[in-house]
């Protein structure tokens, strides 16, 4: 898995030398589990772990929230083979409770399925040849942060 502690987060307008292949993923706007669902026969989540965390300092800042959280770690899987590798920070609110339990159901699909859920810009980051980016998605008034990481098994 990626620790995504100490990455450098970058707005994707810094990025630079992404090879043309991760673009298409990296900076598409659209449901990404949507995307994978058109590219693999066959599509699952691998719920790695989810658990009640209080977020880091650079996460509260970002989700302008310090309360309880949930964090939810997850395999993307395409062909039975991780391609991507997620972490959400979900604050525990009244705007996020019918989420916090959705099992093996992709996030993603759950937001970009909700009415009037808005996402922000993407920040970019890259870890030895992984590529990955982070953007909120705001559910009422609580944002939800969302990081993918691109697994080298996309591009096979």
């Amino acid at each position: 898995m990626v620790n995504a502690q100490q990455l450098d987060w970058s707005g994707q307008d810094q990025s630079q030398n992404i090879p043309d292949s991760v673009k298409i993923w990296l900076y598409d706007e659209q449901s990404l589990t949507k995307k994978l669902k058109c590219k693999f026969e066959l599509f699952s989540v691998n719920v790695v772990s989810q658990k009640k965390i209080i977020p880091r300092l650079s996460e509260s800042k970002i989700l302008n929230y310090s309360g309880a959280c949930i964090e939810r770690e997850v395999e993307l899987l395409g062909n039975n083979s991780a391609v991507i590798y997620a972490r959400s920070v979900i604050p525990v609110t009244e705007d996020t409770k019918k989420i916090l339990n959705i099992g093996t159901k992709p996030l993603g699909e759950v937001l970009f399925n909700t009415p009037n859920v808005v996402r922000d810009s993407f920040q970019i980051t890259s870890v030895k040849g992984i590529w990955g980016r982070r953007s909120t998605f705001t559910m009422g008034s609580t944002k939800i942060l969302v990081s993918e990481f691109f697994l080298d098994a996309l591009f096979l």
